[in-house]
C-alpha cells in the first residue's frame, strides 16, 4: 500500500471543521497507520473508461458477486460513522429495472459489479437519478445509469443524520450540469453523501491533514478478525475504502496479510 502523490487542484478551506486534537483512539486488531494524499480518483475508471470513438458502452448485465463484498465499518473518534456488513445491513442488489419499484426521492442508489469502483447516484424521481460521472454531474435516468450493474439503495450505509427527501433532490438538481474545475467532489460517492447529509467532509479540502488521524476504516476479514486502517480526513478513508472495492475481498484480504506479515519481519530484525 504504497504512497500515492495528489494533484492538489481543488483544494479550499473555507469550510474547515473543528476538532480536537487531543482526542483518544483505542481500537484492537491490526492497525495500519495511512497518512498519504491520494492521487486523482476513480470518475474515468468507475465504468472501465470511455468507450472508443464515442460509442455507447455494454450495457449487458455485468458479473457480480456478493462474496467478494469487502464488509468494513469507519469510525470518526469513537462514533460509528459508517458500516457495511451482513450484519447490520442487507447487501442485496437488483436489476435496476426492479430497484425502480422500491426507490423514492431522495434515496442513494449505489451500482455494483465485480472488478469495478461502485458507482453511487441520487434518485431524483420520475425514473431518474442525478451523478456524478466522467468530472460532470449528470441528470440520467437509472436504466442508463446503472451500465448494466446491479443496484440497491445505501441510505443506511452512512450513520449521519439524513437531510429531509426534497433537500436531498434539491442538492442533486441544483448541481447538475457542473464539470471539471467547478466540482468540489472527488467522486460519485463523495458528491451523492454530500446530497443527502449535507456535510462539508464529503467535499475536496473539506478538513485539514495535520494532526491525529481521527479516522479509522475497519476491514472485517472474519468472524471478529478484523484490520484498521487510519486516516486525516473522511475524503482519504473514502477514497481509500473504494479502492478496497474495487479489488474486491478476497485480494484486500491478501494485501492487508501481506503488509501485516511485512511489517512483523521487519520487527523481528
Amino acid at each position: 500500500m504504497g504512497n500515492q502523490m495528489e494533484k492538489l487542484s481543488h483544494l479550499s478551506y473555507a469550510e474547515v471543521p473543528t476538532v480536537d486534537p487531543n482526542g483518544v483512539d483505542a481500537d484492537d486488531g491490526s492497525r495500519i497507520g495511512v497518512s498519504y494524499i491520494f492521487s486523482n480518483d476513480d470518475d474515468e475508471l468507475e465504468d472501465g473508461g470511455r468507450a472508443p470513438d464515442g460509442a455507447e458502452r455494454n450495457q449487458e448485465e455485468k458479473q457480480y458477486d456478493q462474496r467478494d463484498e469487502v464488509e468494513c465499518a469507519v469510525h470518526y473518534r469513537d462514533e460509528c460513522i459508517y458500516e457495511k456488513s451482513s450484519r447490520s445491513a442487507s447487501l442485496e442488489v437488483y436489476s435496476p429495472e426492479n430497484l425502480l419499484n422500491r426507490c423514492k426521492a431522495g434515496d442513494l442508489v449505489e451500482f455494483v459489479a465485480t472488478g469495478q469502483y461502485p458507482h453511487w447516484a441520487v434518485y431524483v424521481g420520475d425514473f431518474q437519478v442525478v451523478h456524478l460521472h466522467r468530472a460532470e454531474v449528470k441528470n440520467s435516468f437509472l436504466t442508463d445509469a446503472s451500465q448494466g450493474r446491479r443496484c440497491r439503495v445505501v441510505n443506511d450505509f452512512y450513520k449521519f443524520k439524513a437531510l429531509g427527501p426534497d433537500m436531498v433532490v434539491q442538492n442533486a438538481m441544483e448541481q447538475v450540469g457542473l464539470k471539471d474545475q467547478e466540482l468540489s467532489w472527488r467522486n460519485s460517492e463523495c458528491f451523492a453523501a454530500w446530497c443527502m447529509f449535507g456535510k462539508r467532509e464529503f467535499k475536496m479540502g473539506g478538513e485539514l491533514r495535520i494532526g491525529k488521524q481521527p479516522y479509522r476504516l475497519k476491514v472485517f476479514s472474519s468472524g471478529k478478525h478484523s484490520h484498521v486502517l487510519e486516516f486525516q480526513s473522511l475524503e482519504d478513508m473514502i477514497t481509500e475504502k473504494r479502492r478496497n472495492e474495487h479489488l474486491g475481498r478476497r485480494a484486500v484480504l491478501q494485501e492487508l496479510a501481506a503488509h501485516v506479515s511485512s511489517v512483523e519481519m521487519d520487527s523481528e530484525h
